[in-house]
């Protein structure tokens, strides 16, 4: 999946990420209801999050560039296997 830059609305707060409630990804809004997780890595600072429609995205802001960008995303009602397979 090549890197898509998307614009994330938000509301002036005490945080900046406190205050954010909307992805806007090709002209389309999805509001968000919860941010999942976050961490950091040198340059950027990753999220994720649930938007009210099930769907789950990761995005990437760039500290530099204070630029979004969708690094993963998985629809609602997909489910993940998270078991590791192992041979013996």
């Amino acid at each position: 999946m090549t890197e898509q830059f998307v614009r994330v609305e938000c509301y002036s707060g005490y945080k900046a990420e406190g205050g954010r409630y909307a992805l806007c990804l090709r002209r389309r809004a999805s509001r968000l209801r919860k941010w999942e997780d976050r961490w950091y890595s040198p340059g950027a600072t990753y999220f994720r999050v649930l938007a009210e429609s099930g769907d789950r995205y990761v995005l990437r802001r760039d500290d530099a560039q204070d630029a979004w960008s969708l690094t993963a995303y998985r629809a609602a009602g997909k489910r993940v296997d998270t078991k590791i397979n192992q041979s013996v």
